[in-house]
């Protein structure tokens, strides 16, 4: 029987070898316009001027005030591995320039057709040659021209027809160009950059030079941005482990969707995952929404300790002490954020003037005096009653929208036609007492926004959006959610329906879980005693409870220790599971008193906190494309976890609109604590208001 023979082995013929790096090089249009880049800060440009056409597919321009090329190296000027950068291996231990390859302009050649104009000091004019397949067609030829250089790169990928119909939005490739024409200006602030679409008036793309990276920033991507920013600075001077680095980190005002991180490390614009990561596991501590960060940083570190020379496009080194360098960096980053979370900036409304109505006022002889002779853009947008005016029915499915107020007021009246409003039909005195102070602490103004009111939409997380009237407030949903399961866990006391729990949890476990968690915050400390020990002291307080809080509560917890069922206190909403230990230790709390009608408020704010509608744990995905600067395959997070994530703040976001507001309106009684405590807030003026950190 015959062998198949072996593939003979063969030399790659030249020009497949340098398209083949070519490739690898110049992997879109932005990557070329990066070497390009490089190459004029490298000769000392303090002018870049960019002109893009078709995303860059069709025309890169690049001019430059630098000190230009000499004549007698155009011919090998596109020649692969001709620089000027280094001479010998060794340079690449001490490289301090932004190229040293020579590999840019020859793999363009290979791709594009490359033109080149240039004129170095003292000439009297310049010199343009031609080049194709990293050979100079012909001989320069002399020109008109200023001091620097200028080289076109057109109809790129013109030979490479997969690469080039990938690339099917021209748009995107040129948010790209922009982006790293951005970065680079920051980092080199005393040089004036320049970028705009061939054939437009106006640059998308302008600083002056000679500034500061601050305003750099903010001529870049906006004051919104450079505002929010503070000053990072932090160094180590080891003769083993040196670096110095500076930036600018987004304060606790800085709210985004994605992260912006811009990072040079010897002014090299580079990608650096867990440095990333680490700054954005802080922010997450820190800030409340797991707020996204903007980050610049510049890193100076010795030429000896980067290896420059680990990425085909450069846009990864390698260097030594990166787990340190990482530390005192994050370290650094805390104690900013730490300072700066000291107070927070919210544009919102100042004059709250007749936002609530004093107490006693009706509600009509307050809305009379300004609604007489009222002017057009005073005018009720929407019926309060209809959910066209929605912002929700703008963004939401046809299917979304069928689940308007309708239905969920139904199931709401069917519950509360009893004598819920008289009070509990338990008998305890205790429980009257704590609902006739309901009824005499509710603030009669709010009462009024609240059940004539429109829901609009999230303004973010925790902050929903009402119309009332003509007027519009920010509503705090987290706040008010607690009041109302506060309130309902009295009105229904002895007559809540149970939800059973398909897996039994036991108590134990859970206390322990969340002393876990309390540990991680800071809040439990070896001295407080054993965990075990603590857990089990609790677990017996709720055991010794459990007919207790089975016959009023309907939290069942069997002989085992199990919990077995948890309340129904509004209609269509369940708690997020993922708080169930921390509720199981606010309960083991709330049990321990010696009289039982003392544990009814105790047991009922420890079941608000546990079903109030809280931001989930999972940070929120984010809905923006990929950004323009992302060149790789990395994801924000894993996918599995980004999609428990999306259906978490989903069902939360549709629980807040049809099940929350309806049964606000029809149950809820507002203390006249939430008129002042930043619960509601009306839009009249636009200002800034400054509130401490305490009560954020």
């Amino acid at each position: 029987m015959d062998m198949a023979l072996p593939p003979r082995i063969r030399k790659l013929e030249e020009s497949v070898v340098n398209r083949i790096a070519a490739g690898e090089v110049i992997q879109r249009p932005a990557s070329a316009l990066k070497e390009l880049l490089e190459n004029s800060l490298d000769a000392g440009a303090t002018v870049v001027s960019v002109i893009v056409k078709d995303g860059g597919l069709k025309l890169i321009q690049i001019t430059d005030n630098g000190h230009g090329i000499r004549y007698e190296d155009l011919p090998i000027l596109c020649e692969r591995h001709t620089t000027s950068k280094i001479t010998a291996f060794e340079d690449l231990q001490k490289v301090s320039t932004l190229g040293f390859r020579g590999e840019a302009l020859a793999s363009m050649t290979f791709v594009a057709h490359l033109t080149v104009t240039t004129m170095t000091e003292g000439q009297t004019h310049g010199y343009r040659a031609s080049y194709k397949d990293g050979v100079m067609e012909g001989d320069p030829r002399p020109c008109a021209a200023v001091k620097g250089t200028q080289i076109m790169v057109e109809n790129l990928f013109y030979n490479v027809t997969a690469r080039r119909k990938s690339f099917k939005n021209p748009s995107d490739e040129y948010a790209r160009v922009v982006d790293v024409i951005s970065k680079y200006s920051i980092q080199n602030p005393k040089v004036g950059f320049s970028c705009k679409k061939f054939g437009d008036a106006r640059a998308d793309v302008q600083t002056p030079g000679n500034t500061s990276s601050l305003e750099a920033i903010r001529a870049v991507y906006g004051p919104g941005t450079s505002r929010e920013l503070i000053e990072i600075k932090t160094s180590k001077n080891d003769s083993s482990d040196f670096f110095e680095m500076n930036g600018y980190i987004s304060s606790a005002n800085y709210s985004a969707k994605r992260t912006t991180m811009i990072l040079f490390i010897n002014d090299r614009l580079v990608d650096c995952a867990p440095l990333k990561r680490a700054i954005e596991v802080v922010y997450a501590a820190v800030l409340p929404k797991a707020s996204k960060p903007y980050i610049y940083m510049s890193i100076r570190l010795p030429p000896e300790h980067v290896d420059v020379n680990v990425h085909p496009t450069k846009k990864e080194v390698s260097f030594l002490n990166q787990e340190s360098l990482i530390e005192a960096i994050q370290t650094a980053v805390e104690q900013e954020l730490l300072q700066s979370n000291k107070s927070r900036t919210f544009y919102a409304q100042t004059s709250l003037e007749a936002a609530f109505l004093p107490q006693g006022q009706p509600a009509s002889q307050a809305e009379n005096k300004s609604s007489q002779k009222a002017p057009v853009n005073k005018l009720v947008r929407t019926d309060s009653q209809s959910p066209a005016g929605r912002m929700h029915a703008f963004l939401a499915s046809g299917a979304e929208l069928k689940n308007d107020l309708a239905a969920m007021r139904r199931i709401v009246r069917q519950r509360r036609h009893s004598n819920d409003t008289s009070g509990s039909s338990s008998g305890s005195s205790a429980v009257e007492r704590m609902l006739a102070a309901v009824d005499t602490e509710t603030h009669s103004g709010l009462l009024e926004i609240v059940r004539h009111s429109t829901f609009i939409g999230m303004a973010d997380d925790v902050l929903a959006l009402i119309q009332h009237k003509t007027r519009l407030y920010l509503m705090n949903c987290l706040t008010l959610s607690k009041e109302l399961m506060y309130q309902q866990a009295l009105v229904r006391l002895r007559r809540l329906n149970a939800l059973r729990l398909t897996n039994p949890a036991p108590v134990y476990d859970l206390i322990v879980m969340a002393l876990d968690e309390e540990e991680q915050c800071g809040n439990y400390h070896a001295t407080d005693g054993s965990k075990d020990g603590i857990a089990q002291v609790y677990c017996n307080q709720i055991l010794k409870r459990a007919e207790f809080l089975r016959e009023c509560f309907s939290i069942d917890i069997d002989d085992n220790g199990n919990v077995c069922t948890l309340p129904l206190i509004v209609e269509q909403h369940t708690p997020d599971m993922d708080r169930l230990p921390l509720f199981a230790l606010h309960l083991s709390k709330s049990v321990d008193c010696d009289v039982e009608d003392e544990c009814f408020e105790t047991v009922a704010r420890a079941l608000s906190e546990f079903y109030a509608l809280h931001p989930p744990l999972l940070p929120r995905p984010s809905t923006n494309p990929p950004a323009v600067c992302a060149e790789s395959n990395e994801t924000e997070m894993d996918e599995d976890v980004g999609l428990e994530a999306e259906s978490k703040w989903s069902q939360r976001d549709w629980t807040i609109q049809h099940v929350l507001f309806p049964a606000m309106k029809l149950l809820l009684k507002p203390p006249v604590r939430m008129a002042t405590d930043g619960t509601a807030l009306q839009f009249k003026t636009s200002v800034v208001v400054v509130f401490p950190n305490e009560n954020w």
